[in-house]
């Protein structure tokens, strides 16, 4: 993947001249040196050419949540610059021009995949989302998604079987939390799936990531 600064902020992009879609994803640096095997297996799963954007995200508890949270583990809480991300995303990372040949999809993992959900509620650019694993027990974030709903046509969610095992109290409500937020997206005019994995957070992240952009790709004829 190339590299670019851009406004001092670091983004790696997979360019395909011949693609009909734009992935955007928000990553860490772990995920960054997982990239290379997230984009072969995206290509071998939707058999579709595509191009990819990521953008690093240094401050992980900051800049991908839209309001402030106490600290859920560790110390460190959790800030409200969200908007200063898709703000950049929209702004640097997408087509300035409207062209209806390109489909732009946003998708995240974690944090980022809550991300992702937050994101679709405020802006139509993006006609996909894929959420990995997200932050869903995130604080208030279940009544801001019952009272809010995602621009996308499309929203694939997943969570590994064994996320939900924790010990800590937060967390530990992933799971009920995510089947909740699929039911908020079931029935309405959103196509959406819940897709679950086998093993805990941690596992095969980049499969994961791979697997809904291949799901919301084959979305779009």
């Amino acid at each position: 993947m190339d590299k670019k600064l851009i406004d001092t902020r670091e983004c790696y992009f997979y360019t395909n001249p011949e693609s009909r879609f734009l992935l955007v994803q928000p990553v860490d640096g772990g995920e960054l040196e997982l990239m290379d095997r997230e984009v072969e297996l995206i290509g071998e799963l939707s058999g579709k050419p595509f191009s990819l954007a990521c953008l690093l995200i240094r401050d992980w508890n900051t800049e991908l949540t839209p309001w402030t949270a106490p600290p859920v583990f560790g110390k460190v809480p959790f800030g409200s610059n969200a908007s200063d991300t898709l703000d950049f995303i929209i702004k640097h990372l997408l087509p300035q021009e409207d062209t209806e040949r390109l489909h732009c999809l946003l998708g995240g993992y974690s944090l980022a995949g809550l991300f992702a959900l937050w994101a679709a509620c405020q802006t139509n650019k993006f006609e996909s989302v894929v959420a990995a694993s997200p932050s869903v027990w995130y604080p208030e974030w279940l009544s801001y998604a019952s009272q809010h709903k995602p621009l996308a046509t499309s929203v694939y969610l997943s969570l590994g079987d064994k996320e939900e095992r924790t010990k800590n109290k937060v967390m530990s409500g992933v799971g009920n939390a995510i089947r909740e937020m699929h039911g908020l997206l079931s029935g309405g005019d959103i196509n959406t799936i819940l897709e679950w994995n086998p093993g805990n957070h941690f596992v095969d992240s980049e499969r994961r990531m791979a697997k809904g952009f291949a799901w919301a790709m084959n979305q779009i004829k």
